[in-house]
C-alpha cells in the first residue's frame, strides 16, 4: 500500500450528458467532463463559456456610486484640477495604479500617482500622503485596490477639502468611509452582478464608464492584476483575463516585452502560468522589497532603454525576494516544529521582511495545511505587521472579524488577509483563533484535500483531448485547472530523474496503452512503487515538447495504491540494507527456520524478529515484512499470512542448499544401492560417501539422501556414519521417507517462492492469502 498526501475528492459526471456535449460540441470526451463536472447543462451555456466574447462585459453604471465619481472626475479634468490615484504594492495595485493613471492622463487630465511604502507608511491611505497632496494642489483623490477601510482618512479629505473617490474590491468593514464616493461590487447595497471583480477589475470599469467604452488597450493589465490577485474566474472575469491573455501574446507593451525577454519567455507561450508564476511575482516583488514605484514606471514606460533597465532591476529584485523567503521560511518552520504545530499557526520575529511574509505564510499552510499568521515585529513601535493563509473551511476574513479588539487595522479575503496589531496581543488572537478552528473545522478538514474532476482511461489522454482542455483555459480561482484521476493503472517504468534525483518519471500503462508521466519533487516515492502494484494517480494534463515532437504526459500530484506491494529482494545478499530508510516500528522480519538465526545480528536492532520455528500466529497487519529465509512447508507461510494484511512484503529467501536444481536420485539409484548394501553388508558413509559418489557420477548429498531415505523407512541403520542393513524390514514406499517428503516440498517451495517471477510470486502470495482469509471466516 501506499498512502495519499490528500484526501481526493473524485466526481463522477453524467457519461449520458458527457456524449451528449462531445457529440454537439465536436471535442473529446475528456473535455466534455470537464464542461459538465463544472456544471453546465445545456449546450448553450457550455458554447458561451467556450467562446466568451465581450457580451460579458456588464454596464459599469451598475455600480454603486459609478455615475457620481465619473461626473466629479470629468470636472476635475475640465477645470484643470490635479487628480492623485492612490494605489497598492502588490500586482493588483500596481496594474489597478497604471490602468487608472493611463485612463486619466488619455482623458487630459492633471494626473499623478501614489502608492505608498510597505515598511515606513503601511497598507493603505494614510493621512501624511493626503495632507503631502493637498500641499501640492490635489484636489481629488482616487484610490485603486485599496481604500474601503480608510475610515480616518476619509475624515481626512473632507477636513481638507478632497474630494477621496474609493475603488477597491476588497472586504467592505461594518462601517464604510464617508467618503465622496464608494466604488465596491462587494458593498451590500450595490447591485452590480460581479462581485468578485479585482482591484484592477474595478479600476478598468470605472476607465469603461470615463471612456463610455471598455478599452482593450488595457485588457492586458487586467489579465495580469485579475490573474495575479487569485479571484475567480467565471463571467466577466473569465472575459477579461482569456482576452487580456490574447493581448498580451499579440501585443506587450514596451515594459513587459522587456520583462518576457529577461524572463527568457516567447509571446506565443504567454498564458495565466506565465502571468501567476513569472510576470506577478516579478510586480509583487518591487512592493514586498521596497518602492512599488519601478513596477509601475515598468508598465506606463515609453522608452525601450529603460523598459531594459527596469524589468533587469525587478529581476533582480524578485532573485533577492526569493533568497529572503528562504530564509525566512526555514525560520518559521523552526518555530512551527517547537509549538507542535497547532491548529492555528501563528509565527513572527523581529527583522522578518514584512514584505514576503505572505509568501511564508502561503509556504507554511503547504507544508503543515493549517491557517497560518505570519507576524514581522517592530519592538520600537511595539507593533506586529502580519499576513494570514487560510485553508478550505476556515474563512480568515470572517474569523479575524471576530478578534476585531485586537485588531485595529486588518482587511482580505476568506482565504487571505493583511493586519496590523500590537505585539502583547497576540497570544490572545492566537488563543481565540484556535477556539474558532476547534468549534468550525470538522476532523477531515484538517487533511488537505484535491477535487478530482476528471476520472478517465489511459487510452483517451492524447495530443487533440489536451487542446480541447485548453479552450477551458484560463484557469484559477473558479475554474481551476482541471485534476485527472487514472485508476488501476500500472508502472511500466519508474526512475528517478533531476540534478538531485528528486523528480519521479514513470511510463503508465492500462491494457495496451501508455502514458508518460512526472512527478516534481516525487523522488522520494522511488522506493516506495512497486512494478507490479495496481495505483492510481491524479494530475494534470500537458504536452510535452521535444526536438518537435508532441506527447501527452500527466504531471503528477498524488498517487495512491491501495493493495499489498511486493517489493523482491531475491537477488540481493543483504536486503535489510535497501529496508533501512523504512520506520522501524513497521519492519518485521520473519525467520522460518532456526538456523537462519546467524543472520539476525545483521538487522537492526529495533526491527520486530517472529520467529514462526518458535512463536504462534503473529499479526503483520499494517507492516513491512522481510521473509528473511525460505519457510520449511508451505503452511508456515500460510499461517503467517492468515487474517492479516501487509503493507508491503519483502521476500528475500536467502538459503544455502539448492533443492531444486540438485537432482532427485531416480528409484533405479535407491534399487543399485540398496543391492550394494546386500553384497557389502555395510557401508561407511564417512569415509567412502565422496569414492561412491564419484564412482557412479552422482552428488555427495545424493548418496547422504539415499541413506537418510532408508533409514526413515527402517531400511537400514547409521551409526557413527557407518550403514547397516535391517534384518527383515517392511516394504514400504520412498514417498512414506519424510526425509523424501521435505525434499520434495523443498523443491516446490524453491521453485514457486525462489525462482518464480515477481509477478508469478505475488500472484501465489495474494492467493494464499484470499485462501487464508476464507479459512478464516
Amino acid at each position: 500500500m501506499l498512502d495519499s498526501k490528500a484526501r481526493w475528492k473524485v466526481s463522477q459526471p453524467n457519461e449520458t450528458k458527457v456524449q451528449e456535449f462531445s457529440n454537439a460540441l465536436q471535442i473529446s470526451t475528456i473535455a466534455s467532463r470537464f464542461l459538465v463536472q463544472r456544471g453546465f447543462t445545456t449546450i448553450d451555456e457550455a458554447k458561451a463559456f467556450l467562446h466568451t466574447d465581450r457580451s460579458a462585459l456588464h454596464d459599469p453604471f451598475l455600480l454603486k456610486d459609478m455615475e457620481k465619481a465619473v461626473q466629479r472626475i470629468k470636472e476635475g479634468i475640465a477645470n484643470s484640477e490635479k487628480i492623485l490615484v492612490f494605489g497598492d504594492y502588490d500586482a493588483d495595485g500596481v496594474t489597478s495604479t497604471s490602468v487608472m493613471f493611463l485612463t486619466l492622463l488619455e482623458l487630459g487630465a492633471q494626473v499623478g500617482y501614489y502608492v505608498p511604502n510597505r515598511f515606513t507608511e503601511g497598507y493603505g491611505p494614510n493621512e501624511n500622503a493626503f495632507r503631502q497632496a493637498k500641499e501640492e494642489g490635489v484636489s481629488i483623490i482616487v484610490t485603486v485596490d485599496t481604500g474601503i477601510s480608510a475610515i480616518h482618512e476619509a475624515e481626512v479629505a473632507k477636513e481638507l477639502g478632497i474630494d477621496l473617490i474609493i475603488t477597491d474590491h476588497h472586504e467592505p468593514p461594518p462601517q464604510i468611509p464617508d467618503a465622496y464616493a464608494v466604488i465596491n461590487p462587494k458593498q451590500d447595497d450595490c447591485q452590480y452582478p460581479n462581485s468578485n471583480l479585482a482591484g484592477v477589475g474595478v479600476a478598468f470599469k470605472v476607465s469603461h464608464a470615463l471612456f463610455g467604452e471598455a478599452q482593450e488597450k488595457f485588457l492586458d493589465l487586467v489579465a495580469i492584476g485579475t490573474i495575479a490577485d487569485l479571484v475567480p474566474l467565471k463571467g466577466e472575469n473569465r472575459y477579461l483575463a482569456t482576452a487580456g491573455v490574447k493581448r498580451l501574446a499579440n501585443f506587450q507593451r514596451l515594459g513587459l516585452k522587456a520583462l518576457l525577454d529577461q524572463c527568457g519567455v516567447e509571446p506565443q507561450d504567454i498564458s495565466e502560468e506565465q502571468i501567476g508564476f513569472i510576470i506577478g511575482p516579478r510586480l509583487n516583488a518591487a512592493g514586498r522589497l521596497d518602492s512599488a514605484d519601478p513596477a509601475i514606471h515598468l508598465l506606463i514606460c515609453e522608452d525601450p532603454m529603460e523598459a531594459e533597465e527596469l524589468a533587469v532591476m525587478i529581476d533582480d529584485l524578485n532573485k533577492e525576494r526569493q533568497n529572503i523567503v528562504n530564509e525566512i521560511a526555514k525560520e518559521a518552520e523552526e518555530q512551527v516544529e517547537q509549538q507542535g504545530v497547532p491548529p492555528v499557526i501563528i509565527v513572527g520575529q523581529e527583522g522578518w521582511n514584512a514584505g514576503v511574509i505572505g509568501i511564508v505564510a502561503s509556504r507554511l499552510v503547504e507544508k503543515y495545511y493549517r491557517p497560518t499568521i505570519v507576524l514581522s515585529f517592530d519592538s520600537s513601535t511595539g507593533l506586529a505587521k502580519g499576513s494570514a493563509r487560510s485553508i478550505e473551511g476556515f474563512d480568515m476574513f470572517h474569523s479575524l472579524s471576530q478578534c476585531r479588539e485586537w485588531l485595529p487595522h486588518f482587511g482580505g479575503h476568506p482565504m487571505a488577509a493583511g493586519l496590523t496589531m500590537e505585539m502583547a496581543n497576540i497570544d490572545k488572537l492566537h488563543g481565540k483563533l484556535m477556539k474558532i478552528a476547534e468549534q468550525t473545522l470538522k476532523p477531515e478538514d484538517w487533511v488537505k484535500s484535491i477535487n478530482v474532476d476528471l476520472p478517465v482511461e489511459v487510452e483517451e489522454v492524447t495530443v487533440d483531448a489536451i487542446y480541447d482542455l485548453k479552450q477551458m483555459a484560463p484557469f484559477g480561482v473558479g475554474n481551476p485547472a482541471p485534476k485527472i484521476l487514472l485508476d488501476s493503472i500500472e508502472f511500466a517504468t519508474v526512475k528517478k530523474i533531476g540534478a538531485k534525483q528528486d523528480h519521479l518519471k514513470v511510463s503508465i500503462k492500462k491494457n495496451e496503452a501508455l502514458l508518460d508521466g512526472i512527478g516534481f519533487r516525487f523522488g522520494e516515492l522511488y522506493d516506495e512503487i512497486s512494478p507490479q502494484a495496481k495505483a492510481a494517480v491524479v494530475g494534470q494534463l500537458s504536452i510535452n515538447e521535444w526536438n518537435g515532437n508532441k506527447k501527452p504526459q500527466i504531471v503528477i500530484e498524488d498517487i495512491k495504491i491501495n493493495e499489498w506491494q511486493l517489493f523482491d529482494l531475491r537477488s540481493h545478499k543483504s536486503p535489510w540494507e535497501i529496508m533501512k530508510a523504512l520506520p522501524s516500528e513497521k519492519v518485521s522480519v520473519v525467520v522460518f527456520r532456526e538456523d537462519s538465526e546467524a543472520k539476525i545480528s545483521n538487522l537492526p536492532q529495533e526491527w520486530e524478529i517472529i520467529r514462526c520455528y518458535v512463536e504462534g500466529q503473529t499479526d503483520v497487519s499494517d507492516k513491512y515484512v522481510l521473509l528473511l529465509d525460505l519457510p520449511v512447508t508451505m503452511n508456515q507461510l500460510k499461517g503467517l499470512i492468515q487474517g492479516c494484511s501487509p503493507k508491503r512484503i519483502y521476500p528475500a529467501f536467502l538459503h544455502e542448499q539448492d533443492h531444486f536444481f540438485e537432482t532427485l536420485p531416480k528409484r533405479d539409484h535407491f534399487k543399485w544401492f540398496y543391492a550394494f548394501l546386500k553384497k557389502r553388508g555395510f557401508f561407511d558413509l564417512g569415509k567412502h560417501g565422496h569414492d561412491l559418489a564419484k564412482h557412479k557420477g552422482w552428488s555427495k548429498n545424493s548418496v547422504h539422501f539415499i541413506c537418510k531415505v532408508f533409514f526413515d523407512l527402517g531400511f537400514v541403520k547409521i551409526n557413527n556414519g557407518l550403514v547397516t542393513l535391517e534384518e527383515s524390514p517392511n516394504k514400504q514406499e520412498l514417498t512414506a521417507s519424510k526425509t523424501y517428503q521435505e525434499k520434495i516440498e523443498q523443491s516446490k517451495i524453491e521453485n514457486e517462492l525462489y525462482y518464480s517471477s515477481t509477478k508469478d510470486l505475488k500472484d501465489l502470495l495474494s492467493n494464499l492469502m484470499a485462501e487464508a482469509e476464507k479459512a478464516h471466516v
